[in-house]
């Protein structure tokens, strides 16, 4: 291709998705050295990342943007370094997300899942899966993202489902897995149990409302209760006062009342009792709060659950049966309000739970669920991170993951939910319970809504035993319910596949566990599952463990603890080495983006304005491990002019090969300009290989940036226009030295903006083949490869002795050009005005005299009227510019209106100087901080000096 074909500007829109299909069908996404490949050598270390998996339904937001830029930014630079890279990608079935979205599309119909039943409504979720599932998957395509697409994951594909059941197992049979009864965060619109992690804390204006625990004695006499949630009354079943506290020491062991059901209660001393809130006494309600349920579990006290699944009241709150919680709460209060139970209502600003996903408050609520007993899983992964076997990226992490895993409670893992992994345990209906009754007593099952009957009636819940004497004990029937208990009584059998038979009595009425696993359980296994586990399969034999975790510092405790403890316990060895986090991103004032707040940036609408480089640059230069990024559509636009910059940095290297023999006549003669960007090169490239060893991949392309724009454009460019214009072996060595740079430019800025540097590295290796053919001063070591996702990535090199020197006269140089330019704007000389100038240069000359021409043209000098000597005297008139040991003497026109100007200037130069004379003789040179009078002394000097240029150029 000529300079005269090459392309005035990239065209994005259609370049990146040509570029991403070449790439993938060439197979340059796929691992170099491949375990499925007849050449696998199994001694080579890969580099491995698993892509923490999205939700499947999910849309591309700047999360996934961030986390897409940073790990393909990763790959691809070891890729290029000749490592073999394996980058893994997969959805996750989201449990909760996805079973949301597909009940709402029900209720558009009109109808549940309960109108479905469990299977028909799996088959639809799996519809809508395969529907929906890919766009994820096809919008993280358009960011670029090099991942080996033939070995894509779900977390519901059959060999993934298998390793999940095998790891239930195997934690069952250790006795790390467990069926217990304690207060968990239940979601009433989710209608399931969440962890502890998906509770977010949310601080609101609520209400203390303080009433009376009357004794049951008749007196009259009573205690004083503070709570935030009246509708718990309904649930106490007790009243608990500190020990120590004189105020209610005399009611321990005496009887109260239940407000309002007349049920008496008992008044017990604990230490745990805080007397600082409210009145000091405590009410006790096991069922709905952790606190309570511990303190109740101690002293032998009921647990009254007073509310079912949706957050009604249920028939335990008697006359408040059938209201919703907070129309309970109020109903409640009024009656005690009218029976003279109320003392008073205060604000009270505090925070309470609510769900992640739905943001409806939390209610604590007793229940059996399914546990990881989970201090021997974290015990290891502590060790792991502390032994340094793990790297936390930033450091500052580890120490909030020491904190969360050293106070870490047993992980519900139960969720009451329809998608998902389903809990590999079956109950035997014939097998006896622990007390002796039959199992199928103790498995009760909720229809909601109700089950309707042949008979007219309505069944909203029955045991098993129920079930089957009604004949209705059947699977269709079964799976109708909205949820299954089961009781403590009842013996699981857990296994890996279902069993025909019950192993013990061998019954073949077996009802398998309605609760399926939370997602996270399934996540945890990721690093491994994927690459075949528990199979000893190729893949995980050879790219197991992985190498890096990236993913948001949002999810550490949330997943990547869990990945540590399960890969640990599983595999007994660390599923990575290294953990990066990166920060949110927000908006440029650093709030969260929120559609409510209208400062949402959509990822792909970026990409359709600007361009994918440009949104990956500014997310990858932007922040730093672990801090928040602030994102703006300013700083978009601002990185594709970069891009725009790049390329048109191309054109001008394309267009300079045309200019330049094909052949030199002489060994190379480098000019000052040569020798210094080659410098800077070489030192770019061992500062950018030490700053991504430390992962600090924003900093290290800004440096490329800078290297780019204000070194090679600004700069080179500018003074290798007279070296090509020269012909000859100069223009042939500039080419060549431009030709090796913008090679290795774009190499380095290849991670991070890959479609522009692909396509004009192309440019540049058709352009340079066809003009020069396999010259070997222009082509690079080892030759050109077939595309630039592959090619070598530029080697750190040690200084050769010369470069400190070259680079410090260049930056000399540049001093003096800047101090010229300045004077020429302070003066008002016009760009067109070309000034004679006599530069005195000592032992310098040779060096300056090799870039004479570039001098004058980027100080707009008279290349005609400059001189460069050892040394001279100053012209008549002639303005003296400093640069270190240099001087340059511009010899300026006297212009009527330039000398105008110079004589307003002098005397604005000449007020400054006796201001600052007389402030430096007055108190303030006493009194002002050191620094202060410093800065005023330097700028007389400054002054001063100017005053006597101009007095010389206007005598």
């Amino acid at each position: 291709m000529t300079a005269q074909d090459f392309p005035k500007t990239f065209d994005f829109r259609q370049e990146e998705t040509r570029l991403y299909q070449t790439w993938e069908q060439k197979g340059y996404f796929k691992p170099a050295n491949d375990p499925r490949n007849p050449d696998f050598d199994p001694s080579i270390p890969p580099f491995v990342i698993s892509m923490p998996p999205p939700n499947v339904t999910g849309e591309l937001h700047l999360g996934h943007a961030m986390m897409v830029a940073l790990e393909d930014m990763m790959i691809r630079q070891k890729r290029m370094e000749g490592v073999p890279t394996l980058w893994v990608p997969g959805t996750d079935h989201a449990g909760i997300a996805t079973q949301l979205m597909v009940e709402r599309a029900l209720a558009e119909e009109g109808k549940t899942r309960y109108d479905l039943g469990r299977q028909a409504f799996e088959e639809r979720v799996w519809a809508w899966k395969r529907k929906y599932g890919g766009i994820i998957t096809t919008q993280i395509r358009r960011l670029g993202a090099s991942c080996d697409w033939d070995r894509e994951k779900f977390t519901l594909d059959p060999d993934l489902y298998r390793a999940v059941m095998e790891a239930f197992v195997r934690l069952w049979d250790k006795g790390l897995i467990y069926r217990g009864y304690r207060v968990i965060n239940w979601s009433p619109g989710l209608q399931t149990a969440v962890s502890d992690l998906e509770v977010e804390y949310k601080e609101v204006e609520g209400r203390l409302y303080y009433f009376k625990y009357q004794l049951a004695d008749g007196s009259g006499d009573f205690i004083p209760v503070a709570t935030t949630r009246p509708e718990t009354i309904l649930g106490d079943t007790a009243v608990a006062v500190h020990p120590d506290d004189e105020r209610y020491r005399r009611y321990v062991g005496r009887e109260v009342v239940v407000p309002m059901l007349g049920r008496t209660i008992p008044v017990i001393a604990d230490e745990r009792v805080d007397r600082e809130f409210g009145t000091g006494a405590l009410k006790i309600t096991p069922g709905h709060d952790p606190l309570d349920f511990e303190i109740g579990q101690d002293h032998g006290l009921p647990v009254r659950i007073v509310m079912d699944e949706r957050g009604y009241m249920n028939e335990e709150a008697g006359p408040y049966a059938g209201l919703d919680r907070f129309e309970a709460r109020r109903k409640l209060w009024d009656d005690m309000r009218a029976a003279g139970l109320v003392l008073k209502e205060e604000p009270y600003t505090h925070r309470i739970p609510v769900a992640q996903r739905g943001g409806e408050p939390i209610e604590p609520m007793a229940s059996v669920q399914w546990f990881v007993r989970i201090q021997p899983l974290a015990e290891r992964a502590l060790q792991a991170v502390r032994e340094g076997r793990i790297r936390i990226v930033p450091e500052r992490f580890a120490k909030v993951y020491y904190h969360w895993l050293e106070n870490i409670r047993d992980w519900t893992i139960s969720r009451q939910l329809w998608w998902g992994h389903r809990i590999p345990a079956w109950y035997c209906m014939d097998c006896p319970a622990k007390d002796g009754r039959r199992q199928a007593e103790h498995v009760r099952f909720i229809f909601n809504p109700p089950l309707s009957l042949d008979d007219g009636q309505h069944l909203a819940m029955a045991t098993y035993a129920e079930l089957e004497a009604r004949g209705l004990a059947r699977p269709e029937i079964l799976e109708k319910a909205a949820h299954m208990k089961v009781d403590l009584q009842v013996r699981p059998i857990v296994a890996r596949e279902a069993p025909e038979r019950c192993p013990v009595c061998g019954s073949p009425r077996l009802v398998q566990e309605a609760d399926v696993l939370d997602t996270w359980f399934s996540s945890g296994l990721w690093p491994f599952s994927t690459l075949g586990w528990p199979e000893d399969t190729p893949d995980y034999r050879y790219f197991y463990p992985t190498t890096v975790m990236e993913t948001g510092y949002d999810i550490l405790f949330f997943w990547v603890a869990r990945m540590i403890m399960m890969g640990l316990e599983f595999t007994d060895r660390e599923p990575f080495r290294v953990v990066y986090l990166h920060g949110l991103v927000r908006d440029e004032k650093g709030e969260k983006m929120s559609k409510t707040k209208g400062n949402v940036i959509d990822p792909l609408e970026v990409i359709a304005q600007y361009g994918t480089d440009a949104l990956r640059f500014t997310l990858l230069v932007g922040g730093a491990p672990g801090n928040d990024i602030n994102l703006s559509m300013k700083k978009i636009a601002a990185n594709r002019n970069f891009a725009n910059k790049v390329w048109n940095m191309g054109r001008f290297v394309l267009r300079a090969l045309d200019k330049a023999p094909t052949q030199a006549q002489a060994p190379a003669d480098w000019t000052l300009a040569d020798s210094w960007i080659w410098a800077r090169l070489q030192d770019l490239i061992r500062q950018v290989n030490a700053l991504n060893e430390r992962y600090l991949f924003g900093e290290a392309g800004k440096l490329i940036y800078e290297f780019a724009w204000k070194e090679f454009a600004d700069w080179y460019l500018e003074m290798a226009k007279p070296q090509l214009a020269a012909g000859g072996d100069r223009a042939y060595y500039t080419a060549q030295a431009l030709v090796k740079v913008l090679d290795a430019i774009l190499r380095l800025l290849h991670p991070y903006t890959p479609f522009v540097t692909e396509a004009l590295w192309g440019h540049l290796k058709a352009a340079v083949q066809a003009r020069f053919g396999d010259n070997p001063d222009f082509t690079p070591e080892g030759g050109w490869p077939d595309m630039l996702i592959v090619a070598p990535w530029p080697r750190s090199r040690p200084p050769e002795g010369w470069e400190d020197a070259k680079v410090a006269l260049f930056q000399r140089l540049q001093a003096l050009v800047r101090a010229i330019r300045n004077y020429r704007a302070e003066q008002g000389i016009e760009p067109k005005t070309k000034l004679a100038a006599l530069l005195v240069a000592g032992d310098d000359v040779p060096a300056l005299a090799s870039v004479h021409a570039g001098l004058a043209l980027v100080a707009r000098l008279d290349p005609n009227r400059l001189r460069i000597v050892a040394q001279g005297d100053a012209p008549p008139q002639a303005t003296a510019i400093v640069a270190g040991p240099w001087v340059a003497y511009l010899e300026v026109p006297r212009d009527p209106a330039l000398l105008a100007r110079m004589q307003k200037r002098l005397a604005k130069v000449e007020a400054e100087i006796r201001r600052l004379e007389a402030l430096l003789a007055g108190p303030f040179a006493e009194k002002a901080p050191p620094s202060v009078v410093a800065r005023a002394r330097d700028q007389l000097a400054r002054y001063r000096e100017e005053a006597v240029t101009l007095r010389r150029q206007l005598a």
